[in-house]
C-alpha cells in the first residue's frame, strides 16, 4: 500500500527548500546506491518493506532516449512546457521514481538531473514525499526517499500527519488513505504556488482498474479508467473580500502509456533504487488481488488485447464528454441561489441517446448536490424516463437532488435543486478570509493557459462517431462481447477477463453486508448531526455544504438612515458625526456564534408575519421564531423592529422569484435559541449592524472542470 498524506490540524510539514543554498560540485550527480548492509538495518528497511537494487535482472543497454521522447510527447499533449512549475507525487516505489527520472531529464532537456545547475537543484520542480504515519518505520522510509531525490537534484518536501479520528477501518484503509493523500498534495501545491501535479499512474494501473470496475458492473465510460488530465478542487476556495475562486490543481498522469516493466527499466537506466511494499501483496484489498491475478495471466497478447479495449473505451468517453459539454452549454442555466433549470425543449431528450443523456444528467446532479458519487443503476434509468416525459408534470428525488417542473414553464423546463431531506449531515468548513488568493493571480493565469493549450491538442484527437465501436453498448458485458466480435479481444483473452471478473465479483458480494452495516451506522450519526447544524463565529468564513460561502460580522457603526432614533443611541465620542449610531437594543451580541442551517417553511412564514407588523413606539412586545414556532413575547429588548420589518418585506419580494423547492436549500443563520438572524441569499437580516453574505460558489464546477481522456 503506498504511503499517503492526511490533511488535518495535526499535519506537520518538513521542508527541504532551505537546502537550495547548499553548494554542489558542477559535475553530474553520482546516483547513490544504498550499501548492502543497510538492507539489514531495520531503521532503513523493516520487515514490512524492502529496497530494490538497480542492477538485477537487466541485460544489455536500456534505450532511455526512447522513454524520454515518449514522456516529452505526453507532457506536450497536456499543454506543459519545461519552464512551468511542477510538483511530483512521490512514494518511493518504482513508478514514482521513474516519474522523477523522466521529469528531471525533461526539465533539463534530456541531460542528467542536476547537470548545468549551479545550485544543484532543478528549477521549478518539487517532489512531495507523503507519509500516512500508519507504520512505525514510515518516517525513516520517507527520509530515505527524500535523500535519494535530493541526490537527483530535485527539491523535496516531506509531509506527515496524524489520523485525528483514529486509524481507518481495514476495509476502508486504502480509500481513506488515497483521499487524504490528494488533500495534502493539493495543500502543499497551494503553499508553494504550484498549479500542476504529476502522478505516476501507469498502464498496469489502468488494467487493474478496468477489472475492478468490470466486477462492479461499470459501463463503457467507467471502464475507460483514469483520465490523462483532470483538476482537483480544494474544499476551501480562495476568498478575498467579495471575490472568490476555487483554483483547481491540474493533475496530469503522463505515464498511462508506460507499462510497469517500462518503469523498472527506467529506474535501472537512471541508476535509481526504489522501495517495494510487501503490503501490496495482501489479498485483503481488491486491487492487490487483481494485480496478482493479472501477473499470472500476463503475456504480450493478453496485455495488448486488454489495453486495446481500454483505449476504445477512452476514445468513446472523450467523444461523449464533448457531446455532453455542448448539451450543457445549450440547455442548462445555473441560478445564483444554487439551483439549475434544464430547458427540455432545447435538450430534446427523446432524440438524445442513452449514453449521452446518462452522462448529462449525472453531471448536472453531481454539480447541484456536490456529491462525489454519480447517480447510476435503477435511479439513472428512472431519471432518463423522467426527462423524456414531455411536458414534465411530476417531481422526482435522486442522488441528493429534487427535480420538478419549473414554475411558469408548463412542464417545458425542469428545476433541479439540492434535496435537504437526505440523511447527509449539515457540513461546513470554516477558514480565514484569505487563504491563497493574493498569491495566485499569476498562477491562475498560467494554469488556464496550460489547460487551453492541452484542449487545443485534444481537439485534434476527438474521434468521429463512426469510428467508435462502443457507443451503443448498454453494459460491461456488452463491451466485452462486442470487443470479442470485432476481434479486439482474442477468445483466450476474453475467457481470462471473464474469469477475473467473476472472481472479483464474488469477493465484492461477500463484503456487501459488512459495507451495508457500516453505512447504516454512519447514517444514524448523520441524522443526529443534522439537528443542531454547524456553527460560525463572526469574522470567519464558512463553506456550507460545499456550495455556499457564508460570512458574517458586526460593524462598528450603523447609519442613521438604517434604523429609527428610538432604536439607537448617539455616541458622544463621535466628535460631531451624529449621523452614525451604535445599536442599543439587539439580539446580536459580539460574542455570539451563529448556527447555519437550511431554510425551513417556518422561516418564510416568520418573514411574512414580521413584514405585517406595525411600528409601535416604545413597544416591548416582539415576535420571535423560536425552535421553528412563531411566538409573541414581552421583553426589555427591542428587535430593531422597523429595520427588521422593512428587511423582511424586501426579502419576501426576492423570495417570490425563487421556487419553493429551491428555497429550502438556502442557508440561514440562527442563534442557539433558534431565533432567525438572517437569510443572506434574499437580503434579510434582523439588525443593521450585521454585515452578512452567502455566495453560491460550488467546490467543483459544472462538468467537473477540465478533464481529458486522451
Amino acid at each position: 500500500m503506498p504511503r499517503g498524506l492526511v490533511l488535518s490540524s495535526q499535519t506537520k510539514t518538513t521542508s527541504h527548500f532551505i537546502l537550495t543554498s547548499i553548494s554542489r560540485v558542477s559535475s553530474p550527480t553520482q546516483f547513490r546506491k544504498i550499501p548492502n548492509h543497510h538492507l539489514l538495518n531495520p531503521s532503513v528497511a523493516s520487515g514490512n518493506r524492502f529496497l530494490c537494487g538497480c542492477s538485477s535482472g537487466q541485460n544489455g543497454p536500456i534505450d532511455m532516449e526512447k522513454y524520454r521522447k515518449a514522456f516529452a510527447k505526453r507532457m506536450a499533449m497536456a499543454g506543459l512546457k519545461p519552464h512551468h512549475r511542477i510538483a511530483l507525487g512521490v512514494s518511493g516505489g518504482p513508478d514514482s521514481m521513474a516519474l522523477c527520472i523522466l521529469a528531471a531529464r525533461w526539465k533539463n532537456n534530456g541531460t542528467s538531473a542536476a547537470d548545468g545547475q549551479g545550485s544543484g537543484f532543478i528549477d521549478g520542480l518539487l517532489a512531495i514525499v507523503v507519509d500516512h504515519g500508519l507504520r512505525s518505520e514510515s518516517k525513516d522510509e520517507a527520509n530515505a526517499v527524500s535523500r535519494r531525490l535530493l541526490d537527483m537534484g530535485i527539491r523535496c518536501e516531506i509531509s506527515s500527519c496524524e489520523w485525528s479520528d483514529g486509524r481507518p477501518k481495514k476495509g476502508h484503509l486504502q480509500e481513506a488513505a488515497r483521499e487524504k493523500r490528494y488533500q495534502i498534495l493539493q495543500n502543499v501545491c497551494n503553499q508553494h504556488q504550484i498549479g500542476v501535479l504529476l502522478i505516476a499512474h501507469h498502464a498496469d494501473d489502468q488494467a487493474e482498474l478496468f477489472i475492478l470496475r468490470l466486477s462492479r458492473s461499470s459501463g463503457v465510460l467507467g471502464l475507460a479508467g483514469m483520465a490523462f488530465t483532470s483538476q482537483l478542487f480544494s474544499t476551501d476556495p480562495d476568498f478575498n473580500g467579495e471575490a472568490s475562486h476555487n483554483h483547481g490543481i491540474l493533475l496530469v498522469r503522463p505515464l498511462l502509456e508506460f507499462s510497469k516493466e517500462d518503469l523498472y527499466k527506467i529506474c535501472h537506466g537512471g541508476y535509481q533504487e526504489w522501495v517495494d511494499d510487501p503490503t501490496n501483496q495482501s489479498p485483503l484489498f481488491a486491487r492487490n488481488r487483481i494485480r496478482m491475478a493479472l501477473k499470472k495471466l500476463s503475456s504480450s497478447i493478453f496485455n495488448s488485447d486488454l489495453q486495446a479495449v481500454i483505449s476504445c473505451c477512452r476514445r468513446t468517453r472523450l467523444y461523449v464528454d464533448r457531446i455532453c459539454c455542448n448539451l450543457i452549454n445549450q440547455s442548462v442555466t445555473i441560478m445564483a441561489q444554487g439551483y439549475a433549470i434544464i430547458d427540455i425543449e432545447i435538450l430534446n431528450p427523446s432524440k438524445v441517446e442513452d449514453i449521452f443523456l446518462s452522462k448529462f444528467v449525472a453531471i448536472v446532479l453531481q454539480f447541484i448536490s456536490q456529491r462525489h458519487k454519480p447517480v447510476r443503476g435503477s435511479a439513472l434509468k428512472l431519471l432518463l424516463g423522467y426527462l423524456r416525459t414531455f411536458p414534465c408534470k411530476t417531481s422526482f428525488t435522486a442522488a441528493g437532488c429534487y427535480l420538478c417542473p419549473a414554475p411558469g414553464s408548463k412542464g417545458t423546463k425542469v428545476l433541479i435543486c439540492c434535496s435537504v431531506d437526505s440523511c447527509l449531515p449539515l457540513k461546513m468548513e470554516s477558514f480565514n478570509k484569505l487563504s491563497y488568493g493574493e498569491q495566485k493571480n499569476f498562477l491562475l493565469h498560467e494554469v488556464k493557459q496550460v489547460i487551453e493549450d492541452g484542449k487545443t491538442y485534444e481537439d485534434h484527437l476527438v474521434p468521429d462517431a463512426s469510428n467508435l465501436c462502443f457507443l451503443d453498448v448498454t453494459s460491461s458485458e456488452s463491451v466485452l462481447d462486442k470487443a470479442r466480435r470485432l476481434d479486439i479481444l482474442s477468445e483466450t483473452t476474453y475467457t481470462n477477463i471473464i474469469s477475473l471478473q467473476r472472481a472479483e465479483t464474488e469477493h465484492f458480494r461477500s463484503k456487501t453486508e459488512e459495507v451495508s452495516n457500516y453505512e447504516s451506522t454512519n447514517e444514524e450519526e448523520s441524522l443526529s448531526t443534522c439537528f443542531s447544524g454547524p456553527t460560525l463565529k463572526p469574522g470567519r468564513i464558512g463553506y456550507f455544504m460545499n456550495r455556499f460561502l457564508v460570512k458574517w460580522e458586526l460593524t462598528e457603526k450603523i447609519s442613521r438612515n438604517t434604523c429609527t432614533l428610538d432604536e439607537a443611541s448617539g455616541d458622544p465620542n463621535l466628535q460631531g458625526q451624529s449621523q452614525h449610531y451604535y445599536c442599543r437594543s439587539c439580539l446580536v451580541g459580539r460574542d455570539m456564534v451563529a448556527v447555519v442551517r437550511h431554510m425551513v417553511d417556518a422561516d418564510w412564514l416568520y418573514l411574512a408575519k414580521l413584514s405585517e407588523c406595525h411600528k409601535v413606539e416604545n413597544s416591548k412586545e416582539q415576535i420571535v421564531l423560536s425552535n421553528g414556532k412563531l411566538e409573541q413575547v414581552t421583553g426589555h429588548k427591542n428587535l430593531c423592529s422597523d429595520y427588521a420589518r422593512v428587511s423582511a418585506q424586501m426579502a419576501l419580494q426576492v423570495l417570490k422569484s425563487i421556487p419553493v423547492a429551491a428555497r429550502r436549500s438556502l442557508p440561514v443563520l440562527v442563534d442557539f435559541q433558534g431565533q432567525l438572524l438572517s437569510v443572506p441569499s434574499v437580503g434579510f437580516k434582523h439588525c443593521p449592524s450585521l454585515a452578512i453574505s452567502a455566495v453560491f460558489r460550488p467546490r467543483v464546477p459544472l462538468g467537473g472542470g477540465h478533464s481529458s481522456f486522451i
